[in-house]
């Protein structure tokens, strides 16, 4: 696509304004002879219609859930009313400042505490924090509380050790070695999930806790998940309980009935914010009542008065975020739950598992299932198979048929990954045209790989240098100027 330097004409413009009153000379002089350019700025020259249309084509390029299907495993990239997007948007809550007097936010307040009371009973869990701004922050926040727990209990630092299986989430170990924990990979079994005799054997006074992402990142729900929260609570330590996946049980299963002491929420995933290119987030945290003294303050309280904002927990790890997190993302989550209610919220997880499974069987003839397992609301495809042409070209490829890509290269216990998440929002129609993407794409992997390989062809770029990309990101056209 042409840049807006290869639109127009000399002397064309979109704008007219008025000729200043004073001197250009003049005014110059208002501005330090330091601090002015040496050359005058390289502008575009086009006229309005020019502008608009380019702009206008522009942002038609931008792929999103609006424009078109989401496959992202492990994100839950799905669609969301735009109600509540409306809600959001209301001024008595986009004009509310965060600072002001608990007496004119009483409606801000009453959204946190009546929203944390809900996610308390869709976890199961009897206390809850709404700082966490995301699910990452959420997971630090949970390994911050194990931390301040057996700080208490006069057992660190010899509780030292947080046990991962292999097929947990990637923010996992991260978040429990910032949190000054050392990481223990656990090998899962060939059916995926978490190998009781493995975990055993590494359950010692030396470990703190497990983190377990439910259902984990192949899809797959640990079907003995009670017995590892068992076994760990009988070694002394706590179990968390990655809520990334939610989607998958939510209206069906309580994380607190499961034996999780922490389980943190991502309401941009599962309830109703459309989130990617970094945000924005939200990621309440649900814990156990061995954990509530430790949580972030302030709380919202509500009592004969209205609601505050409640400072009384001594033992708290302090704040972990200025304020309640993102409360326009609060806001949507609490429209989305109010609206579905109950039944609805259960038609949501019964549709998301559906439609992975019914991709699922149309697809496992064509590519490699390594797990094959019933899946929840993702599976895992491998590339293998296909000769020189690999995951990434296939995912590639995917962009010539309108697709995009699902999660690539992870997790990392399956080689050549395509990690593959329809959510519950997609008709059948759009899910049968994306496998028959596939099943088309794998059939030209075979009788003409350097076309899948030379993909995408039909896109603004070509294939670019991913890792070069990503390192030397070039953020604007180069000039002549120097000081352009």
């Amino acid at each position: 696509m042409a840049t807006i330097y290869d639109v127009g004409a000399p002397g064309r413009r979109a704008a007219s304004t008025p000729s200043p009153k004073r001197d250009t000379e003049d005014l110059l002089s208002l501005i330090p002879a330091g601090a002015r350019r040496k050359h005058g700025p390289r502008l575009p020259q086009v006229s309005q219609p020019e502008l608009v249309r380019h702009y206008t084509a522009l942002s038609r390029l931008n792929y999103g859930v609006d424009s078109g299907f989401y496959p992202l495993g492990s994100c839950t990239m799905k669609y969301n009313p735009k109600l509540n997007e409306d809600l959001a948007r209301l001024p008595g809550f986009t004009g509310l400042h965060p600072a002001l007097p608990e007496k004119q936010t009483q409606g801000a307040l009453a959204v946190l505490w009546e929203l944390g009371e809900l996610l308390k009973r869709i976890s199961g869990m009897p206390a809850i924090t709404m700082q966490p701004a995301a699910g990452a922050h959420g997971e630090l926040t949970g390994m911050l509380l194990l931390k301040k727990y057996f700080q208490e209990r006069g057992e660190l630092p010899a509780r030292s050790k947080v046990l991962l299986p292999d097929s947990a989430h990637g923010t996992n170990p991260a978040s429990a070695a910032m949190a000054g924990f050392e990481v223990v990979s656990l090998a899962s079994t060939r059916r995926g999930t978490v190998d009781i005799d493995t975990l055993k054997k590494a359950l010692d006074t030396d470990v703190a806790g497990i983190m377990l992402t439910v259902p984990n990142t192949l899809g797959i729900f640990e079907d003995e998940i009670a017995a590892v929260s068992r076994l760990v609570h009988e070694a002394g330590g706590l179990t968390y309980f990655d809520g990334a996946n939610l989607n998958a049980f939510l209206g069906r299963a309580l994380p607190g009935n499961m034996g999780a002491d922490i389980f943190h929420f991502n309401l941009h995933k599962t309830f109703s914010t459309p989130h990617g290119g970094g945000g924005p987030g939200a990621g309440p945290l649900a814990v156990s009542e061995s954990l509530a003294p430790y949580l972030p303050l302030p709380d919202v309280v509500q009592d004969d008065q209205g609601f505050s904002l409640s400072w009384d927990r001594p033992r708290s790890i302090g704040r972990v975020h200025p304020y309640h997190g993102n409360f326009l993302v609060s806001l949507r989550a609490l429209a989305y739950i109010l609206t579905l209610g109950d039944v609805g919220l259960r038609e949501v997880s019964a549709g998301a598992v559906l439609a992975a499974n019914y991709l699922r069987v149309k697809l496992q003839e064509v590519f490699q299932l390594p797990y094959a397992s019933l899946c929840k609301h993702e599976f895992v495809l491998s590339g293998q198979g296909f000769g020189e042409v690999r995951t990434m070209d296939i995912a590639k490829r995917l962009m010539d048929y309108g697709f995009h890509p699902p999660t690539v290269y992870f997790p990392l216990i399956v080689k050549e990954a395509l990690m593959i998440e329809p959510t519950e929002t997609e008709p059948r129609e759009v899910l049968d045209a994306f496998a028959e993407a596939l099943t088309l794409i794998a059939r030209e992997a075979k009788e003409d790989p350097q076309l899948v390989k030379g993909a995408p062809h039909s896109t603004p770029v070509r294939r670019l240098d991913d890792a070069r990309a990503a390192r030397q990101p070039v953020l604007r056209l180069p000039f002549d100027h120097p000081d352009e």
